[in-house]
């Protein structure tokens, strides 16, 4: 029986389209929905968002924009305690204005004398060592710190930060569920769940967008090949090497494989609209594939991070750049490759007990080919190898919000 009720405020990298770490927003909330009714307090949370309109009319909560700082502040003032991540919130690859604004949201809340909480963040890379004090300030006053690997754990040891506060968990989307109802059948095809209309190849961007001329027919199959019989690749790619290094050594592996075997290249676009942009690159540079019966398409029907979970549960095996794309794999069984072009996605991948198949310098195609090759014809041994570990991550994802609950209900 809910006894108690409390309100929480969410700060993240919310609202930017994102399929990623909008997956990570909602795994957090059914985390704090299902703890908090667990141990009697009812969880209302108050996201931070570039987009509060779409976020609210998302998951359904109230929603702040996180770069207007009065209602930010205000926010905070009127909450029980804040909560900071998931994602790769304290980093400054991207930019250097990163850090400071995460830690700001933190330093305004501990100002104000509430709980802060570290929710399975990904912390670095800190390339600038003038964080490290900044990072060490606010942290040593946090209520509770998690992060979703030892990587991370061992960053902010060095920077001053005690071992025994920091707690390692799985990313929160490993205990992302499928929408309600729904389960995937793995004595049934993958490709047989996708749509009719959403197996038809697209030539460009712009068709996609815009386009409302009927659909470019599909390719044609080989002998005894159906569109649903083929073996359904989830390819999840995005722009990292400045003269797309990587995404040309995927093009000719995946080239090699089609010539070898007919398979049908799902395209997943993680963030809108680049990473379609860098799916459409790698389309391009296949050129015709069909002659032995392959086929490409894109999946461009997401509006909640479940649907992108649910496409992914569809495919026979991901190939992934995107974290979330390998993780969503992970959290369904899926078997997987993963192309590194950051060290979050070593870490993770290390945490599976597997490696990368190359990264945004340095990829094989011919490796990447009979590493898929691989994949394809025994997938039973890939599960049964990562099984126990895939079980364990889906176990733990829920530790922060369990602590998180059990802080409020003691707090009264």
């Amino acid at each position: 029986m809910v006894s108690t009720s409390k309100t929480i405020v969410i700060s993240g990298y919310y609202g930017f389209k994102n399929s990623g770490d909008e997956a990570v927003l909602k795994s957090i909330l059914t985390a704090l929905e299902q703890e908090g009714q667990a141990a009697g307090v009812d969880i209302n949370p108050v996201v931070l968002s570039i987009d509060p309109e779409s976020t609210s009319a998302t998951y359904g909560v109230k929603s702040v924009h996180r770069m207007k700082l009065g209602e930010v502040r205000q926010a905070i003032k009127e909450s029980d305690g804040l909560i900071s991540g998931g994602g790769s919130l304290l980093q400054d690859a991207t930019s250097p204005k990163t850090i400071p604004y995460y830690l700001g949201v933190l330093k305004i809340a501990q100002w104000l004398g509430k709980p802060t909480f570290i929710y399975a963040q990904g912390v670095g890379p800190v390339n600038r060592k003038l964080f490290y004090p900044m990072i060490r300030s606010i942290f040593r006053k946090c209520t509770y710190i998690s992060v979703r690997d030892m990587q991370s754990g061992e960053l902010l040891q060095s920077m001053g930060i005690s071992g025994e506060a920091v707690h390692v968990v799985p990313d929160p989307v490993m205990g992302l569920p499928l929408p309600a109802g729904e389960g995937v059948h793995r004595d049934s095809h993958p490709g047989s769940a996708l749509k009719e209309n959403e197996a038809e190849p697209v030539s460009s961007i712009e068709e996609q967008r815009e386009s409302s001329e009927e659909p470019v027919k599909p390719s044609p199959l080989s002998s005894g090949e159906t569109k649903d019989s083929l073996p359904v690749i989830g390819i999840s790619v995005r722009y990292w090497h400045p003269e797309r290094k990587e995404l040309k050594a995927v093009a000719e592996g995946l080239k090699a494989l089609a010539e070898q075997r007919p398979v049908h290249l799902r395209f997943l676009p993680f963030h809108q609209p680049d990473d379609l942009e860098a799916s459409q690159f790698l389309a391009d540079a296949l050129g015709d594939i069909s002659k032995n019966g392959s086929l490409i398409s894109f999946y461009r029907d997401e509006k909640q991070p479940q649907d992108m979970l649910r496409e992914v549960s569809r495919c026979d095996m991901i190939l992934g750049m995107r974290l979330h794309s390998l993780i969503y794999a992970a959290n369904q069984s899926v078997p997987l490759l993963g192309i590194s072009y950051d060290p979050k996605i070593n870490h993770f991948l290390k945490r599976l007990g597997s490696e990368p198949v190359g990264s945004s310098e340095s990829l094989d195609p011919s490796v990447l080919k009979d590493q898929m090759l691989k994949l394809l014809d025994d997938a039973a041994a890939w599960r049964a190898e990562h099984g126990e570990q895939i079980a364990l991550l889906k176990r733990e994802a829920a530790m922060p919000a369990h602590h998180i609950a059990q802080y409020l209900r003691h707090r009264g």
